[in-house]
C-alpha cells in the first residue's frame, strides 16, 4: 500500500505541474494567438533558478562538486518566487520576436529557434549551467523539519502544487472572460484588425508571455523541489510539442480542455509506457510514444480540430431562447438580398457613438503631403497630396491598381510610407502607430471581409468600444466587480445598433458564419462603435444588396451631418453619385482630379481614365 501511496503523490505533483504549464500556453496560443514554441525554456529557466537560489554556494555545496551561480540558500518560498519572476523577465526579449514585425509562422519559428539556441547554450556553458550533467541534490522545500521521502511530506508538497493550480486557473479565468479577454482573443483571429481598433498588440503579448512565463518559471520550481536534480536535456524543444498536443486534444481556448489535455498526454502517456512488459529495445518504447502522439495530433486536426472540450461560445445578449443562441448560418451571399434595416432612422447616433461634443466646422481635418508608397522597387502610390473635410463625405475611387486601398492603409497606419507626411487635426501623424491614430479617432475598415471569426456578432462590436475599464490586464485582475456594470451598458448599446442594422437574431452567432453582405455590416457596425472622428471606408458596400447599401449610405451622411468625417474607396459609381461630395480620383498611384461626380464625368482624363462605361 505505502509503495502505491508514493506513486499517487509523484502522479499528483507531475499532474499539477503539466496543468500549470498547458494553462500558460493555453492562454498564450489558445487565446492570444501566439505559437510560443519555445515555451519549454521559460520552465525550465525557473527550474535552474529555483535550484540555485535554494542550495548553498557551489563552491562548499558537497565538495563544491558541480558548478552554477548564485547559491543563496534562500528559504521556501523565495526559490518559488525567484523562479516565476526569472520566467517573467526571460520573456522580455521574447516580445521583439512577436512585435508587428515578426507574426504568424514567421515567430513561431523564431521562438523555437531561440529555445534551441538557449537549450544548446545551457548544454555546452559549464561554468553558469554546469553544462550537460545539470544540477542535483537541490535541497527539497523545509527538508531540514520534514523528510522530503516521507509519504506525508509528498502529500502535502502534492497538495501545495495543486492548490497552485487552482488559484492560477481562476486567475486566468478572470483575465480571459473580463473585455480584455475579448481583445486577446481578437488579436488571436486578426492581429491587423485589432490594431487598426486601438489594441496594442505589443502591450497584449507582452502581458501574455510575461505571465505565461512566470506560471511556466513557477512550475519548474515545482518539478525541480520535488524530484531534486536540473538537467538541461529534459526540457528540450520536443517537450513544447507534448504540451502542444495536449492542448490540442484538450481543446484550445478552454481552461478545462488545457487541464484535461495535461492529464492525457505528458501524464498519461508517461504513465502508459510504465506498464508495457519490457522489450528488447529500450528505445523503442520513447519512439513509440513520440509516433502516438504525432498520430494523435494528426487525427485531432483532421476530426476534431477544436478538441474534446471546444472554446465555449460566450452569450453577450443575456438571450435564452434558442432562436438566439442557435442562429443557423446562413448558406452563402443570396441571403443578403433579405437583409432588412431596422429602426436604424430612429437611432441617435450622436448619443450611441459619443460624436455629441463633435463641432462640425468643416475645417480640413486629414490631410497628405506628397505621399509615396514603393513595394520592392515597384511604385504602388506616388507623391498623393489630398484634403479630408471634417463632417463631410469623401469618395476616392479609380482603377483596379491606382493606389485606393494602399493610400487608405497608410491613412489608418496598417502601411508605413516611403515618402511623404500625413496630417491628423493639425498634427503630423506619419510615424504615429496604426493603434495609436485608432485610439485619436482614425479607424479603418478593409477591402476584404476582416471580422473577428470565432468570437460573436455582439463580442466584434463590443471588442471595439475604446476605453472599457476592463480592456487592460490591470482592469481585468480587479475583477468584474469594477468593469461589469460599463461592460454591460456597452452590450446595450451595441444591441441597440445591431436591432437598427436588423442583425439582432446573430447577435450571438460567430461572425465568420455569416454572409458576405452580413459581415460587412458587422464591420461597419464595428467600426462605428470604435467611435472615430475620421472613418476610412475601404469598399464597405462590396456583397451588400444594392437597395441595403443605398440605406447604409443615408446613415454615413447622417453621420457626418453629426460630426463624423468619413473617406470612402467605392467602385460602385452610384454611390459615389448619391453621397459623396467631394470626390479624389487617384490613376496609377497618382491624384487625377477632384469634384462632383458631375464635375468629373465633364473632365476628358477622368472619363478615359476610369469613368469609361
Amino acid at each position: 500500500m505505502p509503495a502505491y501511496a508514493f506513486y499517487l503523490a509523484t502522479i499528483i505533483v507531475y499532474g499539477a505541474v503539466d496543468a500549470m504549464a498547458c494553462l500558460a500556453l493555453n492562454v498564450e496560443f489558445g487565446f492570444a494567438g501566439i505559437s510560443n514554441f519555445g515555451f519549454i525554456i521559460f520552465q525550465s529557466v525557473g527550474a535552474y533558478v529555483a535550484a540555485v537560489l535554494s542550495m548553498p554556494p557551489a563552491a562548499t555545496s558537497n565538495g563544491g562538486f558541480q558548478q552554477y551561480i548564485l547559491g543563496w540558500h534562500l528559504a521556501w518560498p523565495l526559490p518559488w518566487i525567484g523562479a516565476a519572476i526569472a520566467g517573467g523577465l526571460l520573456a522580455l526579449p521574447f516580445v521583439f520576436l512577436v512585435g508587428k514585425r515578426l507574426r504568424g509562422d514567421f515567430a513561431a519559428v523564431g521562438l523555437l529557434v531561440s529555445a534551441v539556441l538557449l537549450n544548446v547554450l545551457v548544454k555546452d556553458y559549464v561554468p553558469l549551467f554546469n553544462g550537460d550533467a545539470g544540477i542535483s541534490i537541490v535541497p527539497a522545500p523545509f527538508q531540514s523539519h520534514w523528510n522530503p521521502q516521507g509519504l506525508t511530506y509528498q502529500f502535502v508538497y502534492g497538495g501545495v502544487a495543486v492548490l497552485l493550480t487552482v488559484v492560477i486557473y481562476y486567475v486566468f479565468r478572470r483575465i480571459t472572460e473580463s473585455p480584455y479577454g475579448r481583445s486577446l482573443r481578437a488579436m488571436r483571429d486578426n492581429d491587423i484588425v485589432a490594431d487598426s481598433l486601438g489594441k496594442s498588440l505589443r502591450s497584449q503579448r507582452t502581458a501574455v508571455l510575461v505571465l505565461g512565463g512566470m506560471v511556466a518559471g513557477l512550475s519548474g520550481a515545482i518539478l525541480v523541489g520535488f524530484i531534486s536534480l536540473w538537467a538541461p536535456g529534459a526540457w528540450g524543444y520536443a517537450e513544447t510539442i507534448v504540451l502542444f498536443a495536449a492542448i490540442i486534444l484538450g481543446g484550445a481556448g478552454n481552461h478545462k480542455g488545457a487541464i484535461l489535455g495535461a492529464i492525457l498526454v505528458p501524464l498519461g502517456f508517461e504513465e502508459i509506457t510504465r506498464f508495457l512488459p519490457p522489450l528488447s529495445n529500450p528505445t523503442l518504447v520513447p519512439a513509440l510514444e513520440w509516433v502516438a502522439i504525432g498520430l494523435l495530433i494528426i487525427l485531432f486536426l483532421w476530426f476534431r480540430p477544436d478538441g474534446i472540450l471546444p472554446e465555449r461560445r460566450r452569450i453577450l445578449s443575456g438571450a435564452q431562447s434558442d432562436a438566439v443562441k442557435l442562429a443557423p448560418a446562413p448558406s452563402g451571399d443570396s441571403t443578403d438580398a433579405l437583409i432588412k434595416l431596422g429602426n436604424i432612422d430612429e437611432l441617435d447616433f450622436r448619443k450611441l457613438l459619443r460624436l455629441h461634443d463633435i463641432v462640425n466646422d468643416h475645417r480640413v481635418i486629414l490631410s497628405t503631403q506628397g505621399l509615396t508608397k514603393s513595394f520592392h522597387g515597384v511604385t504602388v502610390v506616388s507623391d498623393v497630396s489630398i484634403e479630408v473635410n471634417q463632417g463631410r463625405v469623401t469618395g476616392l475611387i479609380g482603377p483596379n491598381g491606382a493606389g485606393k486601398s494602399t493610400t487608405l492603409a497608410m491613412l489608418a497606419g496598417t502601411l508605413t510610407p516611403s515618402g511623404g507626411k500625413i496630417f491628423y487635426d493639425g498634427r503630423d501623424i506619419t510615424n504615429v502607430p496604426s493603434h495609436q491614430r485608432a485610439q485619436m479617432g482614425l479607424v479603418r475598415t478593409f477591402q476584404l471581409a476582416s471580422e473577428f471569426k470565432k468570437l460573436t456578432v455582439l463580442e466584434n462590436l463590443v471588442s471595439a468600444i475604446p476605453d472599457q475599464s476592463g480592456d487592460s490586464f490591470w482592469g481585468a485582475l480587479r475583477g468584474k466587480r469594477f468593469w461589469g456594470r460599463e461592460d454591460r451598458a456597452n452590450i446595450e448599446r451595441a444591441m441597440e445598433i445591431l436591432g437598427g442594422f436588423g442583425l439582432l437574431h446573430y447577435a450571438d452567432t460567430y461572425a465568420g458564419s455569416l454572409s458576405g453582405g452580413q459581415r460587412r455590416l458587422v464591420e461597419i457596425m464595428r467600426a462605428m462603435l470604435a467611435e472615430p472622428k475620421v472613418l476610412l471606408l475601404d469598399e464597405p458596400m462590396a456583397g451588400v444588396h444594392p437597395n441595403l447599401a443605398h440605406k447604409i449610405g443615408d446613415q454615413l451622411t447622417r453621420l457626418a451631418q453629426g460630426g463624423m468625417t468619413i473617406l470612402m474607396v467605392e467602385h460602385e459609381l452610384s454611390i459615389m453619385d448619391a453621397f459623396c461630395d467631394p470626390v479624389i480620383v487617384l490613376a496609377e498611384g497618382r491624384v487625377l482630379a477632384e469634384g462632383t461626380m458631375a464635375e468629373l464625368r465633364s473632365k476628358s482624363e477622368v472619363v478615359e481614365a476610369y469613368l469609361v462605361g
